[in-house]
């Protein structure tokens, strides 16, 4: 039943070959390889304290006394659910490589219960958008910024990551490299345009230092805006117009896909603009419409108003 080492790390080669198949092989992008290598490292200790030393020690029992102890720990549905994937990974590289037995075909995920995606209303957004001045190179900055992650749904990674090489303007797109480095064509949308091109003329020239590369958004050092400083950004220039929420920049991907669903978008198109490689990931943006729409007639339906 796969490998025989009885060192108390008996685990570490298996894991070591099944990251680096997921990396070179599938194209996994590096975070969601460093948190396989977590998760399973997390496993192997679990197995090495129960005093497991070697593969033939271990059964699908012990993948479900695993998730077991992480949920007395109190971790979060939507962590279990990804440990428990990269189990189920793992275990099918074994077998198919290996012949071994699995570790998770008993396994039942936790129950995921989404959270349904948290976004602003239009008239929030369009006043966050409004925030930043227009009269310095951080303000034009920061406002082509929202604009973008708003008007094209980026997510932060590949708004940090945007090269000018990857920027078309005359054709109103630009060429981002989601998750596990899958390309893709988004549209730039008439006002993130406009303050694209007043950053890329006025903005971004004043922020150039001797080190600079090809990036498109740069910090005050001139280098690679971080994702910090954008979470950063964001918060700050909503409370600048006073939004009564915490917002995240995450949520302006939402909004960007939440108000394209109310407008009377396609969900494949919504899908392959948000770059998600499965239709039931954007599926739950029709959950967001759905509790509108009743929340909608619960207030304004003749038949709904308390009394009637």
């Amino acid at each position: 039943m796969g490998t025989t080492k009885t060192d108390t790390a008996f685990w570490r080669d298996d894991v070591d070959e099944f990251l680096a198949w997921v990396q070179l092989e599938r194209g996994l992008s590096l975070n969601t390889v460093a948190s396989y290598e977590n998760d399973l490292s997390q496993f192997g200790d679990f197995l090495v304290k129960s005093s497991c030393r070697s593969w033939s020690d271990v059964d699908e029992s012990a993948t479900g006394k695993f998730l077991e102890l992480l949920t007395e720990e109190q971790y979060e549905t939507a962590t279990l659910a990804r440990k428990l994937s990269a189990l189920r990974g793992f275990s099918a590289f074994r077998e198919r490589e290996q012949g071994a037995a699995s570790l998770t075909e008993i396994v039942r995920g936790p129950r995921s219960g989404r959270k349904v995606p948290t976004s602003l209303t239009i008239d929030e957004t369009l006043r966050l958008l409004e925030a930043p001045s227009q009269a310095t190179p951080h303000g034009l900055r920061d406002r082509a910024i929202l604009e973008l992650l708003y008007g094209s749904g980026l997510r932060v990674s590949e708004l940090t990551g945007l090269l000018l090489q990857s920027v078309d303007l005359d054709n109103r797109f630009v060429r981002v490299f989601g998750k596990g480095s899958k390309e893709r064509l988004v549209p730039v949308g008439g006002s993130a345009l406009k303050a694209f091109r007043d950053y890329l003329n006025a903005g971004r020239p004043a922020l150039v230092k001797a080190k600079t590369g090809s990036e498109v958004f740069l910090s005050q050092r001139g280098v690679s805006i971080s994702r910090k400083t954008v979470w950063h950004l964001v918060k700050s220039h909503a409370e600048r117009a006073g939004l009564p929420k915490a917002v995240k920049p995450h949520m302006l991907r939402h909004s960007f896909a939440t108000h394209l669903l109310e407008g009377g978008a396609d969900l494949r198109t919504i899908q392959e603009m948000l770059g998600h490689a499965d239709i039931a990931t954007t599926q739950i943006y029709t959950k967001v419409e759905g509790e509108r729409l009743l929340d909608e007639h619960a207030r304004f339906h003749p038949r709904n108003r308390s009394g009637d």
